[in-house]
């Protein structure tokens, strides 16, 4: 029976001879390059996690408008700026001539909207398993065409992890190559996964992010007492004086009289209503400088 039958999703080469050994995979230095661009609500945490299962972890910047580089050195993580085509031939060459160090296997990640941290495990589970080539990419569930058909440079990567010689290999090819091509004496899988279904959910910090980053504005320079807290002051004091001279002074009740008092309430009610904005603000800015005492959290100076 044809083997494309029988592996359908994936390409197996070698599998009997060169399947490494439970003592070879531990042995094995692996590295994570996360390959992103603008993510700064999420890049710290994804270094942290990555590092738990790596012995080295890099960021791959693709050309961050934000504070995505910024923060990832932060924390001390090794950031290379990519600006060329985003494909697995490229990418290999670039790692290559960037002079880092050797390590038996790197784990190139695709940090997108859909990407989610959950799926970080898996990706580690499969570049501890010896592959020269392990490559996941994203596919179209209509799309039936045989694996060996695609066309390197223009498969949708979701991960890759190359050894040094996969990385090599990777570098050598044309953009115009197809999987067929891959060299015959290298452990290699082309695992095609199905886009994931976006389950609607309640709105996060990541999808907020302008309003997040406003609201840590204030609780870290401590304006809301300026903001909120002076003119609500103001506000309250001055409503709640003149709401009684007002009603007293008017003998008549018509449209202007009414207004005037009203007006003088609405003052009195959102200078109350900023006081109040102010002090909550005011309480959780404490509470967050209390528990980031409680952490060795790395300085911005």
């Amino acid at each position: 029976m044809d083997t494309k039958l029988l592996f359908s999703g994936f390409i197996k080469r070698g599998f009997d001879m060169k399947t490494p050994t439970v003592n070879n995979v531990a042995r094995q230095k692996l590295r994570i390059v996360l390959m992103a661009r603008d993510v700064e609500l999420r890049i710290v945490s994804l270094i942290v996690r990555a590092r738990e299962g790596a012995d080295d972890v890099v960021l791959l910047d693709l050309g961050s408008n934000d504070s995505t580089v910024e923060y990832a050195q932060e924390v001390d993580c090794e950031v290379l700026h990519f600006n060329d085509e985003v494909n697995s031939q490229n990418i290999a060459s670039y790692l290559i001539n960037s002079n880092l160090e050797s390590f038996d296997s790197t784990l190139i990640l695709s940090i997108t909207d859909e990407w989610r941290l959950r799926d970080l495990p898996l990706s580690i589970n499969r570049a501890r398993e010896g592959w020269d080539i392990h490559l996941s990419h994203q596919v179209d569930e209509i799309k039936n065409s045989p694996v060996d058909d695609f066309t390197l440079s223009e498969v949708d990567l979701q991960h890759i992890v190359l050894s040094c010689d996969g990385m090599k290999s990777i570098a050598k090819m044309s953009t115009q190559s197809l999987v067929s091509e891959l060299d015959e004496s290298l452990r290699v899988r082309i695992v095609q996964a199905s886009k994931s279904v976006k389950i609607p959910q309640r709105e996060s910090l990541a999808t907020a992010s302008r309003f997040a980053q406003l609201f840590y504005w204030m609780l870290e320079t401590k304006h809301p007492l300026l903001l909120f807290g002076i003119p609500g002051t103001v506000l309250f004091i001055l409503g709640y004086r003149l709401s009684g001279n007002v009603v007293g002074a008017l003998e008549e009740l018509n449209s202007t009289s009414i207004g005037v008092t009203l007006a003088t309430i609405a003052m009195t009610l959102i200078g109350l209503f900023g006081i109040m904005v102010a002090l909550i603000l005011y309480i959780m800015g404490k509470q967050v400088e209390q528990i980031q005492s409680q952490y060795n959290w790395p300085s911005r100076e």
